[in-house]
């Protein structure tokens, strides 16, 4: 049973690799069954550089909850997950919150793909995803002049994690994407928790919403975060990270993770 984000006690909307997904196989297992034992007043949001296929596919696996929504694709895709039975789910995308990330966009895929084809250092992702064109950068040989490009065709660049490169429409990331989430399912802001490990999720952190900077998060997040307020540092890697913020924001009455 899942909780739609209006009425959920507490919303968490992370990032997967490295946050969701890391730490050891126990943080991991106590996040995930505090979480499911919770259903009823949890709500769960996977805020992902990842596409929904990936995503489809990872919880199918039966290790990883499902969400019940997914933001991914940096922010440029946002979906509901449709429970159909106990082992079926579909991802149904939301046209009412992409409509403007797609008016942003317009036809700029091959556009994009055109204006980097000889940019040293980054090497095409073979997805073609909807709203976005991704590459694989070598730090060591990337040319800046790339970022100048983007910039001049009035799209927005990301650098994560010093090895990918992400076009994006102007404007539109993780950050922007779960706000205009939460004003459209009326969510108390005070409620939700975002987390994070890498540059990409740097724009949840500016929303200025509780925010867990997990352990073992990259030195430039780090940076990028330290006069945020609201974004904790946490001690603990990933999963347990998240539980240790949860915890110290007091976002739910079984917080310290006490069983029901």
């Amino acid at each position: 049973m899942s909780t739609a984000p209006s009425e959920a006690t507490f919303t968490l909307a992370t990032d997967l690799d490295g946050t969701f997904l890391g730490g050891s196989d126990a943080d991991r297992a106590a996040l995930y069954d505090w979480i499911e034992a919770r259903r009823d007043s949890v709500s769960l949001v996977f805020v992902s550089g990842r596409d929904p296929e990936f995503i489809h596919s990872l919880c199918s696996d039966n290790w990883v909850p499902w969400p019940d929504y997914v933001i991914g694709d940096v922010g440029t895709t946002v979906a509901r997950v449709d429970r159909h039975d106990e082992d079926k789910r579909t991802l149904t995308h939301l046209p009412e919150l992409e409509h403007e990330i797609a008016a942003r966009w317009g036809d700029a895929g091959e556009q994009v793909r055109k204006a980097l084809a000889d940019a040293r250092g980054l090497k095409l992702q073979p997805t073609k995803f909807r709203y976005r064109v991704s590459y694989d950068m070598d730090p060591d040989t990337f040319d800046p002049g790339a970022c100048e490009v983007v910039t001049g065709m009035g799209l927005d660049w990301l650098v994560s994690d010093n090895r990918y490169f992400d076009v994006l429409p102007r404007g539109i990331s993780k950050g922007p994407t779960l706000e205009r989430f939460i004003t459209a399912f009326g969510m108390s802001r005070g409620r939700v928790l975002v987390a994070g490990d890498t540059l990409n999720d740097l724009s949840m952190f500016k929303t200025g919403l509780n925010g867990a900077v997990v352990g073992g998060a990259e030195q430039a997040l780090l940076d990028a975060t330290r006069d945020i307020r609201t974004a904790r540092k946490c001690k603990a890697i990933g999963a347990a990270g998240i539980m240790e913020a949860i915890a110290a924001f007091n976002l739910h009455p079984d917080a310290n993770g006490e069983q029901e």
